[in-house]
């Protein structure tokens, strides 16, 4: 986005996530400094959106979120919102929907710096992503009933929305390592079938794309014995919910994990995978990681500035090498601790590279 200021909507939620968020545009400010040109407006959501119209997702939150660039979010929800009568997730699918943000995106990577928390020990390298329809299936489905003797639940899903996220999950191949795999139950499930017939439609468009299929059982036990094999994994909405949480535990730790959300244009969504922790608010302890990562999936993605994520990616590495991080990972740093750690790789790694540049 050259010569133009990037609007960036802020939503820091609840609980931890003021905190985390805190962290994260510490880092954005550190690694921008003279190089990227951005706006912030911090709005109210979630939690604190209640709190302050009685709504999770108010008016004026939604219309900053439309006018801008990219979205990020903390964290949301907690007990202090368990009776509301619009509980705070609610704002997030609202948001979700109105943003037509339709392909969540999770990365998985073992770095070398995260291998020792990993509870696999995988000698080639790990590093896959999992484009999960965001927006149909199971969770949205009708009809849907209950009552004392039976129980409803209805997966629907049509052509169109089946080969929006397809193209996103072949477009991201192409410029990763150009393997998509779809994750179905096609033996049992009619609307896998119709997965099956479209995405190989879509596959015919992309012929630098290798395209396979994989049941979602086997590819459970995969990502867990053979995570490697993987580049770009596509599903449905409940699958690509669990298998992204399984997929988030083999990297050592749900505190370090990025997301994106997307549609086909406006703004993307991004946020850490984990919640608001309200049993830590406060006590400056929060793994701040997560938000930082999600910060530079922002600027790899929507802002197409992946040195200045490879810089930030590299100075968090290089502050879990040192063992400078949060209870959660077994040290004893806070949360200011370890940003302001990463902040200090990050001139460091800035002015490496100006000087570079000057010789």
């Amino acid at each position: 986005m050259p010569n133009q200021t990037a609007k960036i909507t802020v939503l820091p939620g609840d609980y931890i996530g003021p905190e985390i968020m805190n962290a994260g545009l510490a880092v954005l400010k550190a690694v921008s400094e003279g190089t990227f040109d951005y706006q912030i407006d911090e709005q109210p959501f979630g939690g604190a959106g209640i709190d302050q119209t009685g709504d999770p997702l108010p008016q004026r939150t939604l219309a900053s979120a439309k006018a801008s660039d990219a979205v990020l979010l903390a964290a949301i929800g907690g007990p202090k919102w368990d009776n509301a009568p619009k509980r705070p997730e609610k704002g997030l699918l609202q948001i979700r929907q109105e943003l037509n943000l339709f392909a969540n995106i999770r990365p998985t990577a073992i770095s070398r710096a995260m291998q020792k928390y990993s509870p696999i020990k995988q000698l080639a390298p790990v590093d896959f992503v999992i484009v999960r329809e965001l927006t149909s299936g199971i969770y949205f489905g009708r009809p849907r009933e209950i009552d004392a003797h039976h129980a409803i639940d209805t997966m629907r899903y049509t052509t169109n929305e089946i080969r929006r996220v397809a193209q996103v999950a072949f477009e991201m191949a192409e410029k990763r390592h150009h393997h998509v795999t779809l994750v179905d139950k096609a033996n049992v499930l009619a609307t896998s079938n119709l997965w099956r017939k479209v995405v190989a439609e879509v596959a015919a468009d992309y012929p630098t794309v290798a395209y396979d299929t994989s049941y979602v059982d086997a590819t459970a036990m995969k990502i867990i014995s053979a995570p490697e094999q993987f580049d770009v994994i596509l599903t449905e909405n409940m699958f690509g919910d669990i298998l992204s949480d399984e997929s988030a535990e083999i990297t050592g730790s749900l505190g370090t994990i990025p997301s994106m959300s997307r549609g086909t244009s406006g703004p993307a969504l991004y946020e850490p995978i984990h919640g608001s922790a309200p049993d830590i608010a406060g006590k400056g302890i929060a793994n701040p990681l997560s938000m930082i990562n999600s910060v530079a999936m922002m600027l790899r993605h929507s802002f197409n500035r992946p040195d200045l994520a490879d810089i930030i990616a590299g100075s968090v590495d290089a502050v879990i090498e040192t063992g400078s991080v949060t209870p959660d990972l077994g040290g004893q740093a806070t949360t200011d601790q370890v940003t302001a750690a990463i902040i200090n790789h990050i001139h460091e790694r800035r002015n490496a590279y100006v000087e570079n540049d000057v010789r």
